[in-house]
């Protein structure tokens, strides 16, 4: 139950990781709730206990051709996963979730567990601005790849701003022995992101050389469009990321990491 969230991880002026968990559950719920409801009542029309409206019989046939319905989509998290890989996202982000519910504040975030990812990083600039009593608007992002770590419980929670991992790179990958990004190996799509820490820091001024700032989105479309919050329902952030080539070659290739693939 949302009052049980809100009970356990209370909304705190020192912790806002609390707020994003609390409407990361209310998403989910909503999602949740739509799925039950609809399962139970396409059985009932199935069985002629209901009449089977033009939505129920749009999702039976979503249904068999493996696709997500419509009324789920509309409440869920942006994919273009058919309906089994879909269907196994969505357990692995619920199974985040309840972690994070069940054992505290992670000491490391996957990714592609938040709906609303954005959210999550003004969360950590909160924290970062409330800590030390700083404006939020002079806070930026340092990311540092952190590709000699590997994703484990006891993985050590950094003193500011957050680890995190679970994305993936198309039209390039990352050298971890290099530390630097370089061309994809022959029929190679899509690579691991590397880890990376986002540390928050006070009035930064971003390296113009030798970096790739490369465009993050929720889905491989690369297109979205612009929420009444002001952010977009596709891209996400820039990361930067160290290479020793000319940036035009990535923008050329258009290199880009991504938060969920399409299998």
């Amino acid at each position: 139950m949302e009052s049980d969230i809100i009970e356990k991880f209370p909304v705190s002026y020192e912790e806002s990781m609390n707020t994003v968990l609390f409407q990361e559950v209310v998403r989910y719920n909503k999602l949740l709730i739509v799925m039950e409801s609809s399962l139970i009542d396409i059985q009932k029309a199935l069985m002629g206990k209901i009449v089977m409206s033009d939505e129920l019989e749009g999702m039976a046939n979503s249904l068999f051709d493996n696709q997500v319905p419509l009324i789920w989509s509309d409440k869920g998290f942006l994919s273009l996963k058919p309906l089994a890989a879909w269907n196994t996202e969505l357990i692995q982000r619920i199974t985040f979730i309840n972690d994070w519910i069940n054992n505290g504040t992670p000491n490391h975030y996957w990714i592609p567990g938040f709906f609303f990812p954005q959210a999550f990083f003004t969360g950590i600039m909160q924290n970062f601005a409330r800590k030390y009593t700083i404006p939020i608007d002079k806070i930026t992002f340092d990311m540092i790849p952190r590709d000699d770590l590997v994703v484990s419980a006891d993985l050590e929670k950094p003193e500011n701003g957050c680890l995190i991992h679970g994305m993936f790179l198309e039209g390039a990958r990352w050298d971890a022995s290099k530390h630097l990004l370089t061309h994809s190996k022959p029929k190679e799509l899509f690579t691991d992101f590397p880890m990376m820490h986002l540390a928050p820091i006070m009035d930064r001024v971003a390296p113009e050389d030798n970096i790739y700032e490369c465009p993050i989105y929720k889905v491989v479309s690369r297109k979205g469009t612009l929420m009444t919050t002001g952010h977009s329902t596709n891209f996400v952030m820039y990361m930067e990321l160290a290479t020793k080539e000319s940036k035009e070659i990535w923008i050329r290739a258009g290199v880009a990491g991504f938060i969920s693939l399409k299998y």
